[in-house]
């Protein structure tokens, strides 16, 4: 059975109870890594200088503490394997929505189903959705 390691619990503890009570249950049946939850100010700066967010400090979900979101991907991690992607994406989604933890993801910003229509993705991206 699949488990987080050590870099992997240190991210999530940073993160909303609610994600870390989803992600605790993906992990459960799908091996994955958490590469971000709380970003800083000079983490999140770096990232939409680097074009990898679209927010500056404070306006990311990352950047509430607790974090509203976190970046996961599959384990073996392979940064082009879209498919593994949006196929774990997928099932995030599904436990979700079985625990009732609204999320929004970064290959859907909109949650219309359709990725065709995504400007921007981010496809290792997880937010609590807002209103919550």
């Amino acid at each position: 059975m699949p488990k987080f390691g050590k870099s992997s619990r240190k991210q999530l503890e940073t993160c909303d109870p609610r994600l870390q009570k989803l992600f605790e249950k993906v992990v459960l049946n799908f091996d994955c890594t958490i590469i971000e939850g709380h970003r800083n100010k000079e983490k999140q700066n770096k990232a939409y200088k680097q074009g990898n967010s679209k927010l500056m400090f404070p306006k990311g979900k990352h950047n509430a503490n607790p974090s509203m979101a976190l970046d996961a991907i599959p384990y073996p991690v392979d940064w082009e394997d879209r498919e593994r992607m949006t196929y774990f994406a997928g099932y995030v989604k599904g436990i979700s929505q079985m625990l009732e933890i609204p999320i929004r993801w970064g290959g859907d910003w909109n949650n219309n189903t359709i990725l065709s229509d995504n400007n921007f993705d981010d496809l290792v991206h997880f937010e609590l959705k807002k209103g919550l």
